[in-house]
């Protein structure tokens, strides 16, 4: 103990011996309302933090601040404990504030404001002080990886208290990792581990590990990798006309996607190599036919390579003459028209028949019934029913 504090701690001593003196001669009167008035505190490891100890009725008591260890910060206003980062804010007879700069999690604890009065009153306010993450690190990436592959991604973040929050992003997208918790004194380290089935889709995603705490409320804290992801080519040919005729510009786009890119692309015809240079242009991946001509009847093939496989697609041209695709428009307006009809007629045969069949049905009905009164079944009620007919017919001869 330095001889300040000693010389504190003496003056502490005697106070007390003469409050104990005054009290025995009914001189300390009206104390027993007086208590301290603290609140817990929270702030974030290195900031500064605030304590302060009020009293609503004080007759010239003095306020003391003490740390968890039980040593005197501050006796009214004077400073007992050697260190820079703690100061004097403000000291009266009602209120005893103090700060603390540059906090650590050392500082974190019990802290104790006394008033001295007979007996002494205190009161604790507890400091909590937040452990701030580091930024987040992701390992396991491998550049580049390969179609197929299983890959695990580790976040990592150290220095977090309480245990900090990892959460993984595919692009703007949450995606589940498993998380696990380890204590390292009395901050934590937490990790993140996300599993992939690499496919060609993840080539150029972003991943990004974003770390959340309460500490960290205005600026989270994230690591971001983008995943290069290399795959054995796909080829499309795409034409640029459906329907091909002699004397057109033809153009056959060869698309060919993988990683790394499979240039250049190798064009050929019925398997062999391109008959005329002269009309059929090979410019990049396309094959343009400046003018074509029966003899360019073929099958045209695509191949696409680079390290990790080969990959080929095929076009069959058929150049027609632009007067037979005219006729065939013709023929096929025409069939269309003898399909219509043909369907016209054969619903009005189904209409009239449905009608047709409605009516015997109905009469069928009527002649039953006419002989059914005294007619054991329904054939029976029929042949009735004829033979009143037929009783009426000779009705209406006997009249006339």
């Amino acid at each position: 103990m330095n001889l300040k504090s000693h010389l504190l701690f003496t003056f502490y001593t005697i106070y007390v011996l003469l409050v104990k003196v005054m009290a025995s001669k009914g001189k300390v009167r009206g104390l027993s309302g007086q208590y301290p008035l603290v609140q817990n505190v929270t702030v974030t490891e290195g900031g500064t933090v605030n304590m302060t100890c009020r009293v609503e009725y004080n007759d010239n008591t003095s306020l003391q601040w003490s740390n968890p260890a039980q040593q005197t910060l501050f006796f009214g206003d004077k400073k007992a404990l050697r260190d820079n980062r703690i100061e004097l804010v403000r000291a009266t007879w009602s209120e005893l504030t103090i700060s603390i700069s540059d906090v650590q999690l050392s500082d974190e604890g019990m802290y104790t404001c006394s008033l001295f009065t007979m007996p002494i009153r205190t009161a604790k306010a507890y400091l909590t002080v937040l452990g701030v993450p580091a930024k987040p690190e992701i390992d396991g990436l491998k550049k580049p990886a390969l179609e197929g592959e299983q890959i695990t991604l580790t976040c990592s973040s150290q220095g977090s208290k309480p245990a900090a929050d990892l959460r993984w992003f595919r692009n703007e997208k949450e995606v589940k990792g498993a998380k696990v918790v380890n204590p390292m004194g009395k901050t934590f380290t937490v990790q993140s581990y996300l599993q992939l089935q690499v496919d060609r889709n993840d080539d150029g995603v972003a991943y990004t590990c974003r770390v959340d705490h309460v500490s960290l409320s205005q600026s989270p804290q994230q690591a971001t990798e983008v995943l290069e992801v290399h795959y054995a080519p796909r080829v499309e040919i795409r034409p640029t006309h459906t329907v091909p005729q002699e004397g057109q510009y033809l153009k056959l786009e060869c698309d060919s996607k993988g990683n790394p890119s499979p240039d250049p692309v190798m064009w050929t015809k019925d398997g062999g190599e391109l008959p005329d240079l002269d009309r059929m242009i090979v410019e990049g991946r396309d094959l343009t036919f400046t003018s074509l001509n029966k003899t360019d009847n073929g099958t045209y093939r695509c191949e696409a390579s680079n390290h990790l496989g080969t990959s080929s697609a095929e076009y069959k041209l058929y150049v027609y003459d632009p007067n037979a695709v005219g006729q065939h428009g013709t023929d096929h307006a025409l069939i269309g028209g003898v399909v219509a009809v043909v369907v016209f007629v054969t619903l009005c045969l189904i209409i009239v028949l449905g009608r047709y069949l409605a009516r015997h049905k109905g009469t069928y009905l009527t002649n039953e019934a006419k002989g059914a009164d005294d007619a054991p079944d329904a054939d029976t009620a029929i042949i009735n029913a004829e033979g009143n007919h037929a009783h009426t017919e000779e009705k209406k001869e006997y009249f006339i």
